[in-house]
């Protein structure tokens, strides 16, 4: 195997239009590579030993270099190559967006028994983004939440996350979330500050917020993607049920890794189907 390479977006996704090319110091071309589906760039041909400049370039993305030795074997190992969307610091335009519940995802992660994760979602949620014209920092975001939607795949343990033990959706239906600040963390991410109400308390938690671009969808209208992550604790929204199986260790984690996937459209309400 001659190069290997993955080509990826910051938050992972695979780059399948991908081209990888290596020049020698001299600038001349010796390879040119396509990636497959995957985002991998894999080819046999072995090139001479020496150092090399790999160029990676990719439709709607800036273009990435590196510089690669190929030892005897042949080889040249770039490994993982990040491409940053060309124009990403360009934010969507002002005004209101709505966040489309069919194309979005709020997921949230937990350990269990200490060896594995269960994922889990919400099916019923609702949220707007107001994009400021004049300072991006005033921007704001509400969301409400169907806390009887959670969906593990599970009805059992679906069941047990709706009653009193842990949500407790009879006494609090609604987790709410409002934006309270803006503060960028790079080209294309910020760190969006608010209020989360869940399990009736209200706690600040902030979030780490990715833009992926906007551009038109297939009904007239434009859309905006986004992804924000962050760590919630239990103990600090008053849920505290847990159960040691063994070892001191907890059937369910303490700590929840929120995983949030966001496709808005712009405008006030969604488009009628």
């Amino acid at each position: 195997m001659g190069l290997t390479a993955k080509i990826r977006t910051r938050d992972g996704w695979a780059v399948s239009h991908a081209v990888v090319t290596v020049t020698d110091m001299t600038g001349a071309q010796v390879l040119r590579a396509e990636a497959d589906t995957e985002g991998a760039v894999r080819d046999v041909n072995p090139l001479a030993p020496g150092p090399y400049t790999v160029i990676v370039t990719a439709v709607g993305y800036a273009p990435a270099a590196a510089t690669a030795i190929v030892t005897a074997s042949g080889r040249a190992e770039v490994g993982t190559v990040t491409l940053a969307r060309q124009g990403g610091t360009e934010l969507p335009p002002p005004g209101p967006w709505t966040v489309d519940p069919a194309h979005s995802t709020v997921g949230a992660v937990a350990q269990h028994l200490g060896i594995s994760s269960v994922r889990g979602r919400f099916t019923d949620f609702a949220a707007t983004i107001e994009i400021a014209p004049d300072d991006i920092a005033k921007s704001r975001v509400e969301a409400v939440i169907s806390a009887a939607s959670i969906d593990t795949g599970n009805g059992m343990r679906d069941d047990h996350l709706r009653s009193a033990d842990f949500l407790d959706v009879a006494r609090f239906p609604e987790i709410t979330y409002s934006s309270t600040g803006l503060t960028p963390a790079g080209s294309d991410r910020w760190t969006v500050s608010g209020e989360l109400t869940l399990h009736g308390v209200v706690r600040p938690v902030d979030l780490d917020l990715a833009y992926l671009g906007t551009g038109a969808d297939p009904w007239g209208g434009t859309r905006a993607a986004f992804r924000a992550t962050t760590e919630l604790h239990r103990e600090d929204f008053a849920m505290n049920y847990n159960q040691v199986v063994q070892a001191g260790i907890a059937a369910i984690g303490t700590t929840l890794r929120v995983e949030l996937d966001v496709q808005a459209v712009q405008g006030e309400s969604l488009p009628q189907a």
